[in-house]
């Protein structure tokens, strides 16, 4: 889908980027001309994803990183600014859901696992990204977090806990770089059909379970958080930052 916004002067890298809502915001910033680099820990599907862009007449590169390594994600930096010399837009969108665990019995190790991708990552992401920005004249970022940024659900510590740091880290973030020129915000997607619930929506009936707790009363799609992901980065979102911004058919407004 083509956006209606111009992003031909832009450098834009986006985490998590080799499918679902990742991929999706990248195929729509290339579209408005961005030069987009989609970063992924899994460097086939990944360098696959950049290719498709490349093909459909947008300009892609792609670099490996572990969001969960500070020094793999200067590096993931560090490759951007090589290629590029700026940098203008991040999302930083990569992040693991961590099972159904009530949280008397949920895994020290996942926890630590969860935790450090969701949340240390981002941290991770916004301590390299800004510098960048910084010497670029500015820019924009947009952390992904989740419903669950909000509201809580049964069995999902990690997850929960991860998304609720995602916005409070988002709102410090904005505030910090606010006086450089970069606006800081967070999305909370509702339940989006990608890999990372392709388990849940194997079972019909858990499908319609979660079909109903969208007052919409359908799933989202990855390309409904592309499209707010790409007003937040662009120029006629100029005054809004340390913003999160629900985009979930309604799940939270019961």
């Amino acid at each position: 889908m083509k956006t209606p916004y111009d992003f031909s002067q832009k450098v834009a890298l986006v985490t998590g980027a080799a499918s679902g809502i990742g991929l999706a915001t990248a195929q729509t910033f290339a579209s408005g001309g961005a030069r987009v680099v989609l970063a992924d820990r899994h460097r086939d599907v990944g360098e696959a994803a950049a290719a498709s862009i490349r093909e459909a007449g947008g300009q892609a590169s792609f670099v490996e990183v572990d969001v969960a390594d500070a020094g793999s994600v200067q590096a993931m930096v560090d490759a951007v600014l090589a290629l590029h010399k700026r940098l203008d837009i991040a999302v930083n969108n990569a992040g693991v859901a961590g099972g159904r665990t009530p949280t008397d019995r949920y895994a020290l190790d996942l926890w630590h696992q969860v935790i450090g991708i969701n949340l240390t990552g981002v941290f991770h992401c916004l301590r390299s990204e800004l510098p960048a920005m910084m010497a670029s004249g500015g820019g924009s970022i947009v952390n992904l977090a989740s419903i669950l940024g909000t509201v809580g659900m049964a069995g999902t510590p990690a997850y929960t806990a991860s998304k609720h740091g995602v916005v409070g880290l988002t709102r410090t973030a904005a505030l910090d770089s606010a006086p450089h020129g970069i606006r800081v915000n967070a999305i909370g997607p509702g339940f989006i059909e990608t890999p990372m619930i392709a388990g849940a929506l194997s079972d019909a009936a858990m499908t319609d379970y979660l079909i109903t707790q969208h007052p919409i009363g359908r799933l989202g799609q990855p390309q409904e958080i592309a499209n707010t992901i790409a007003f937040l980065c662009s120029d006629q979102a100029s005054f809004i930052t340390g913003s999160y911004y629900t985009v979930d058919g309604g799940y939270t407004a019961r």
